[in-house]
């Protein structure tokens, strides 16, 4: 008699830099549908384990754990369980804007109220420190929210972790701009600032890549068209590769220099070339700072 397979449960273990969002994600997955669990003890993980295993109560289908740096490695390692399902969310920003969050909301970081730290920049130094071998693991979804407003926190939280979605491999194309800062979640960062830019042409210079005609002085350029036969043989391959690895997004980030032309055309060609073969989503970060500073 073939065994019965009990429904698999979901844990998504939250963690990142302090600052970076945990309070704001966790609170978007309890409106998901996830049970929040916050500063649990880790001494009573493998407690909490079997009671994931063996509860019928649909709570334990869904749950998000919070965790602190210092405790991260051990919740991830321990969650191991017959039937468990573990993702996780890993949440970053960059030090200057950790640095303002703290300032204006005069929130205490974790390390200076634990006496490890004796300044907020020190506090933020070591903990990165301590996320260092872990931050680029390919296996995480990685959240930078340097530049995300509340609104597209929720998208992507809930583009990455629906309690509806079956895992498939995705992937996110995000368009930037060097000047603005480089988006700290990318798998795959792209510098197109070597391909003819349209800035310079003054009657393009007003439109982005998302209009037609910056998006075919850009495309229909023999150097864009070079780079773009070369760079699709790498991504063909890499893509098919994350797959069979079991890698569930990838996120390739475009960059030139203001984030308006050039990165927001290939882009958009990059999106449309592979939607009907992954789930795939696009973002352009920069072009609305763009045209925002264009206008002042």
């Amino acid at each position: 008699m073939a065994k019965h397979m009990e429904k698999t449960k979901r844990v998504i273990l939250v963690s990142g830099m302090s600052g970076a969002g945990k309070s704001t994600a966790t609170r978007i997955l309890e409106d998901m549908g996830y049970h929040i669990i916050d500063n649990f003890p880790v001494q009573l993980l493998s407690l909490l384990v079997d009671m994931i295993e063996t509860s019928t109560d649909p709570r334990y289908s869904y749950i998000a754990l919070s965790t602190s740096a210092q405790d991260f490695a051990l919740f991830l390692s321990g969650l191991k369980g017959e039937g468990i399902e573990v993702q996780v969310m890993f949440l970053d920003a960059n030090d200057s804007v950790l640095l303002h969050r703290y300032k204006s909301t005069r929130r205490m970081h974790p390390l200076l109220i634990s006496n490890t730290c004796n300044t907020l920049e020190e506090a933020i130094s070591v903990e990165r420190q301590m996320f260092a071998h872990i931050a680029n693991n390919s296996s995480f979804v990685t959240i930078d929210s340097s530049f995300l407003g509340e609104k597209e926190f929720r998208r992507k939280v809930e583009q990455y972790f629906s309690k509806s979605s079956v895992p498939t491999f995705s992937i996110s194309f995000i368009s930037f701009g060097y000047k603005y800062g480089v988006p700290m979640d990318a798998d795959l960062m792209i510098d197109v600032r070597f391909l003819p830019n349209p800035f310079w042409v003054v009657e393009l210079r007003p439109f982005s890549g998302n209009d037609k005609q910056v998006y075919d002085y850009v495309m229909n350029n023999p150097e864009t068209q070079e780079f773009i036969k070369r760079l699709l043989a790498f991504t063909d391959y890499a893509f098919e590769q994350y797959v069979k690895e079991g890698k569930n997004h990838f996120t390739v980030a475009i960059g030139c220099t203001g984030g308006q032309h050039r990165s927001v055309t290939i882009t958009n060609f990059l999106y449309d070339h592979y939607k009907e073969k992954y789930n795939c989503y696009k973002e352009h970060r920069d072009e609305k700072e763009w045209i925002k500073n264009e206008q002042q």
